[in-house]
């Protein structure tokens, strides 16, 4: 974890008002683990962060612990990034207006149609690709 930002874990755990004794108990782990965790002494095994996004209500945090400890993850899953709900309710728009008003999705059917991506497709196709990354990525930073 990097030591320039917040830590995810307390921040998910501050953010229900939950006293790292609460966490420990709902977690069934230590104090001394919540706080390892929390300082950035450990890194919690991936059913401790289930646990924490479900009790803490902060499916985010399950993307962030991946981003941060999975170097595969970064591949699939897009980096994550902090806004207001105003902030992405219009990112989401502007981004569905756009794709809708590009035709994407009909030029991705037409793409699928015959089952194959050929040379000449392939630069639409990871075009209309990146279009819906990036609208993917909104939504899940919006959830």
């Amino acid at each position: 974890m990097s030591g320039k930002r917040p830590n995810i874990y307390k921040t998910a755990r501050r953010g229900t008002g939950y006293t790292q004794e609460t966490a420990a108990e709902l977690l069934s782990v230590s104090v001394e683990s919540v706080r390892a965790y929390e300082n950035g002494y450990r890194v919690p095994p991936d059913d401790i962060v289930e646990h924490m996004a479900l009790c803490y209500d902060t499916p985010w945090l399950v993307y962030q612990h991946l981003q941060e400890t999975d170097s595969l993850v970064l591949q699939i899953v897009p980096k994550l990034q902090e806004r207001s709900v105003l902030e992405m309710a219009v990112r989401i728009y502007n981004r569905l207006s756009r794709f809708s008003e590009s035709d994407s999705l009909e030029h991705l059917m037409a793409i699928a149609e015959d089952g194959v991506i050929d040379e000449q497709e392939r630069p639409q196709f990871d075009e209309i690709v990146a279009e819906l990354k990036g609208i993917i990525q909104s939504g899940l930073e919006l959830q």
